[in-house]
């Protein structure tokens, strides 16, 4: 049995000890928050010509000030794109900020030795993609999601690498688990270490106090079956494999219940399960931690 509400935003910053080792911080919220402050309004795009200029930076300043409301949308293959723009938010916010500015002003982008240069179909669809909940007024993220959907492929992608209306919904957006790691390690300050598959279940030994120790020291994403944990009245056939990323943020356990709170499609969630479930939904943890340089 699991119980899920939403539960108020918080934030905290990393702590950092003096000897011999730092965090590499990347950027700061703070300097996200200048840096988008100055901008007070845009032009409209040659390149993105369905993207509103004042909805597109509103949509950036919310996204800066709140990373908690990023959201992939209704019935869309963005969940992967979703947890990684969160984790961008918490690594590199200002990087963020100047590197979608970038992508709305220049139609494409260069980031971390990674070129984004999205098709003109995919600027077509930016800012025209309906019915998908809130992602309809959130152009820079139809933006941002189909970019990364363009340009990243994954063996899910094969047979469907050209963006067409509707694709969004289909196999060309998909993210399997080892895309996802790639986008990590590829644009993120991040070193990344992955435990699981797409279809075989992580082996960790004691997988709540695996999941536990690693939330002390860095972030957590799992990746896990949606459909078992969202259910559904008119769903007869519950797949047993993964089809969404979370952001772990904490977990305890007492009376042999699992209570894990995570970051879930805009916002903060509680979820309670017990052991046993808690083993059938994961199938990947993904480990990330701040690259270190030696103290000054």
């Amino acid at each position: 049995m699991w119980i899920l509400f939403c539960l108020q935003g918080f934030c905290t910053e990393p702590s950092r000890h003096p000897l011999i080792k730092e965090a590499n911080v990347t950027s700061t919220r703070e300097q996200a928050i200048a840096f988008i402050g100055k901008i007070k309004e845009l032009d409209p795009s040659v390149y993105w010509p369905n993207i509103r200029p004042a909805l597109f930076l509103q949509n950036l300043k919310t996204n800066i000030h709140n990373p908690l409301s990023i959201y992939p949308g209704n019935s869309t293959n963005f969940c992967g794109y979703g947890a990684f723009t969160y984790l961008f938010l918490q690594d590199d916010p200002l990087g963020y900020a100047k590197l979608l500015v970038q992508l709305y002003q220049d139609g494409k982008a260069r980031f971390a030795n990674i070129d984004l240069n999205p098709s003109p179909a995919v600027q077509k669809a930016a800012g025209r993609l309906r019915f998908k909940g809130v992602l309809d007024i959130r152009p820079a993220e139809q933006m941002w999601f189909l970019t990364l959907a363009g340009h990243y492929k994954g063996y899910l992608n094969l047979f469907n690498r050209k963006y067409d209306p509707g694709d969004e919904n289909k196999f060309w957006a998909s993210c399997n688990y080892a895309k996802f790691n790639r986008m990590v390690r590829t644009l993120l300050n991040f070193k990344v270490k992955a435990k699981g598959a797409d279809l075989m279940r992580p082996r960790v030994g004691n997988l709540y106090e695996y999941i536990r120790k690693k939330i002390e020291t860095g972030t957590v994403v799992l990746f896990i079956n949606n459909r078992i944990v969202h259910k559904k009245n008119h769903v007869t056939i519950k797949l047993g494999v993964p089809t969404h990323f979370i952001i772990a943020e904490k977990i305890s356990m007492e009376n042999d219940v699992i209570t894990l709170v995570y970051w879930d499609y805009g916002h903060r969630t509680l979820m309670q399960l017990s052991p046993d479930f808690f083993k059938r939904i994961i199938f990947g943890i993904t480990y990330c931690t701040k690259r270190v340089r030696d103290a000054d």
